[in-house]
């Protein structure tokens, strides 16, 4: 697993689009063991991404090197933000209020982003844009950093995510915040042309990930 290569290479590709200063990679490590975490550590990624509350329970301890800062990037049931909310640093997924207070509850202060469905597809997590500006007062309200917001850009070809990615920048822009998560391991380069502050890389980094045991491809 030569991780520093690809984050150099993956540095590299950020460059030609973007200021790879200003852009922050999260190594997404669900599905692969602690040694990930180790790799992105050693290849000097500190920001960790995780979206399952037990995975992320379950594979902290194993860590054998400091200085992770651990993202929470999926979607969340209030019932698992007791389990994890002394571990996680940023929560990117919020998209409803509800998950607001329980985080504020849990983990008074805590630096938060607004998920935003830019793309309108229902299986993807989000708000709808045009109550982002409530739920961000709201956040606030409720005592939580809001750092900026996060979405999933729309599947298929790289440059069909442009729109959606064009349209959370400029509602950050509008909503005063600076952080924009976007961009994957297939769109980074356009999410990062099109303001991306963070850039949530898993296949890129560490290869496919692996299979569940008893998993069967399809034929």
């Amino acid at each position: 697993m030569d991780v520093r290569r690809r984050v150099t290479e993956i540095r590299r590709r950020i460059a030609t689009v973007g200021d790879p200063e200003r852009v922050r990679i999260v190594a997404v490590t669900k599905g692969f063991g602690a040694n990930a975490v180790d790799a992105a550590l050693r290849a000097g990624v500190t920001d960790i991404g995780e979206s399952y509350a037990q995975e992320l329970v379950a594979k902290t301890p194993e860590v054998t090197r400091d200085g992770a800062h651990w993202h929470f990037i999926g979607r969340l049931q209030t019932n698992k933000v007791r389990q994890i909310a002394d571990v996680v640093e940023v929560w990117q997924s919020v998209d409803r209020a509800a998950l607001g207070d329980e985080i504020a509850k849990r983990a008074p202060g805590a630096r938060v982003m607004l998920q935003v469905n830019v793309s309108g597809e229902p299986q993807k997590g989000g708000c709808a844009p045009h109550e982002a500006p409530q739920l961000v007062r709201r956040l606030r309200q409720s005592g939580l950093e809001v750092l900026g917001l996060m979405t999933v850009g729309v599947a298929g070809a790289p440059d069909a995510a442009r729109p959606g990615f064009k349209l959370l920048n400029r509602l950050a822009d509008d909503l005063g915040v600076v952080e924009r998560s976007m961009g994957m391991s297939d769109d980074f380069e356009v999410a990062v042309a099109e303001g991306s502050t963070m850039v949530r890389i898993g296949r890129a980094l560490f290869g496919e990930r692996p299979r569940p045991e008893g998993d069967v491809p399809a034929n």
